[in-house]
């Protein structure tokens, strides 16, 4: 029981992680159990759940953003904060679906909290494109992997 709990605390530790900020991966952990007979929608609905809430981490964090823009350590030019705020309203909210993507995802979920994007629609865009993430990881990598 102890090791179970332990396995799906990893999957959530690592999907809630690999959305935010920090690089980190958590599909070899998800195959990993996988492979050992976990049962594949509970993984999913783990990776997922965990996943989107780190990318609500990163939304937070950019709706507060902008209250350390005048802050000599602020990352980020004001040119810089316009270009990605132009580049998010050209693509649109729809963008959130592909929030998934290595490199460029986490900080478009930061950009969307930034930019005011209700929750509603973030958790909406967000969750059906990790999800599709995660459900095309579990169909593509079957229990066998030899």
């Amino acid at each position: 029981m102890w090791t179970e709990l332990l396995a799906y605390a990893s999957l959530a530790a690592s999907a809630f992680v690999s959305a935010t900020l920090l690089p980190f991966g958590s599909e070899l952990v998800l195959l990993g159990l996988l492979q050992q007979g976990y049962p594949a929608l509970l993984l999913w609905l783990l990776a997922t759940l965990f996943n989107t809430l780190g990318s609500v981490l990163n939304w937070y964090l950019g709706s507060k953003l902008s209250l350390f823009q005048h802050k000599s350590w602020f990352p980020f030019t004001a040119g810089q904060m316009q270009r990605a705020s132009a580049q998010f309203q050209r693509y649109g909210q729809l963008s959130l679906l592909f929030a998934w993507l290595p490199v460029l995802g986490d900080p478009l979920t930061l950009i969307a909290g930034t930019l005011g994007t209700r929750l509603r629609w973030f958790l909406l865009l967000v969750a059906c494109g990790k999800g599709l993430r995660y459900a095309a990881l579990i169909w593509l990598f079957p229990l066998e992997f030899s």
